[in-house]
């Protein structure tokens, strides 16, 4: 008992300093982990995997701007909207193209 109270001191006394001589990281480092978490954050809400996510991580870190996303034209939007539609209503088969027909007519 008495050899741990005399061995604890010294131990804690080397274990400060090393913690202590840890510096703090430059503005550059701390802006490009944020640019990191950014990226990442950005690359897992599009759920991209594989060589997609690296590209768009790499083009993310390099200050990159993303391609803006193109305008649907009217005739994508509305099948687009039919699509979602028919399933929700999980419509299949022949079904599905009688909707589809009828909601892309109307």
């Amino acid at each position: 008992m008495r050899s741990l109270a005399l061995i604890l001191p010294i131990v804690l006394s080397l274990a400060v300093p090393a913690v202590a001589q840890t510096p703090a990281p430059s503005a550059a480092q701390a802006a490009q982990r944020d640019r990191m978490k950014s990226c990442n954050a950005d690359a897992g809400s599009q759920k991209l995997a594989g060589s997609a996510r690296k590209g768009f991580m790499s083009d993310c870190l390099a200050g990159k701007a993303a391609a803006p996303a193109k305008e649907l034209t009217p005739q994508q939007a509305k099948m687009k909207s039919c699509n979602v539609d028919a399933s929700a209503k999980s419509l299949k088969g022949a079904e599905r193209r009688s909707f589809m027909s009828t909601c892309l007519k109307g």
